[in-house]
């Protein structure tokens, strides 16, 4: 059966907002009323970042900034449904050493879009471009980027390859004959992972995740209205990529990640239920300075949230070999 990039690019893009994040922050049961955004500036000053923002032609960026803007910069790409908080936990890590910029995506968090926005990978790619532009990004930057960003690493590093120094791929999207998870065998299924109603937060944690952490409830009903509220621009993303499902084919993934000669880390949850952790050897071998792949036992599709903790020296380490 035909694969497409978009296929498998779908099936690895749930990014679950920025609950499980939140969560870790919370020390003391929460008030009935929670104000969620509040609550996500705390956990961005406890990672070191601020927020900032900035229009770039048609978008209105949101994004968060920490670390010396001096040292290299790390650009940090989240996936489908997430945001910039996604990153959080181990961007706490991380702005004691580099200068670290996370945007929300178009259409995605914070960051607002036009109604008829092109939601394809190859707009958002370049829209990220012009965004590391517009903030005068300087010496080029490390990218990384968790399932769909990490699509979106890969064909920026593609595209920019003198301004891309390195690449970090968590559970990232792509094209691999070894997938075998039930969401890549039809990409219209996605449609039934957008948080709708009250309850399908719950349920897309169970997928996404290997072992979801505690959330007060109050933090979660929070969450989940907020996604519920960012519902429609999701679904016109899923929608964009069943479209492009059809144009893309496995041989047009695999040509782009063999063009890409910088130094590549890979890291994958070996309970990763939306693509499976075969994928991190397949996509090691399409690159050609690729390490080999950091395997995450018991974690899901979410590295970041469920055990951020697993990847912080694999890529201290990777990003001190390869910032000179």
């Amino acid at each position: 059966m035909k694969r497409t990039f978009s296929q498998l690019l779908i099936a690895s893009m749930i990014g679950l907002g920025t609950v499980a994040s939140v969560a870790i922050t919370t020390q003391t049961q929460a008030a009935p009323a929670i104000d969620i955004q509040s609550v996500l500036q705390q956990e961005r000053a406890w990672a070191g970042m601020e927020t900032k923002r900035i229009k770039v032609g048609d978008i209105d960026w949101a994004y968060s900034e920490g670390g010396q803007a001096g040292k290299p910069t790390l650009l940090l790409v989240h996936g489908l449904a997430g945001s910039r908080d996604n990153w959080n936990r181990l961007a706490r890590y991380l702005t004691p050493y580099y200068h670290v910029i996370i945007p929300d995506l178009p259409g995605q968090g914070d960051s607002k879009v036009p109604n008829d926005f092109d939601y394809s990978i190859p707009n958002l790619t370049e829209k990220v471009r012009r965004f590391a532009e517009a903030i005068k990004v300087e010496n080029g930057v490390h990218i990384a980027g968790h399932s769909m960003g990490g699509s979106i690493a890969l064909l920026y590093t593609a595209q920019y390859p003198v301004d891309t120094k390195s690449v970090f791929l968590i559970d990232s999207a792509g094209v691999f004959k070894s997938a075998n998870t039930p969401y890549l065998k039809d990409p219209t299924t996605l449609r039934n992972m957008v948080v709708n109603k009250a309850g399908d937060f719950d349920r897309l944690m169970k997928i996404a995740m290997n072992i979801p952490p505690f959330i007060p409830k109050e933090i979660k009903d929070a969450q989940e209205k907020l996604m519920i509220s960012q519902s429609a621009n999701t679904s016109k993303l899923i929608e964009q990529l069943i479209v492009m499902s059809k144009l893309f084919t496995p041989d047009s993934f695999a040509i782009a990640a063999r063009s890409i000669d910088q130094p590549v880390l890979i890291a994958w949850g070996d309970k990763d239920q939306i693509i499976n952790v075969e994928a991190a050897a397949e996509l090691k071998n399409l690159l050609k300075n690729a390490q080999e792949p950091v395997i995450l036992k018991g974690v899901g599709h979410m590295p970041i949230l469920e055990q951020e903790q697993l990847l912080v020296k694999p890529y201290l380490d990777f990003l001190s070999k390869n910032s000179k």
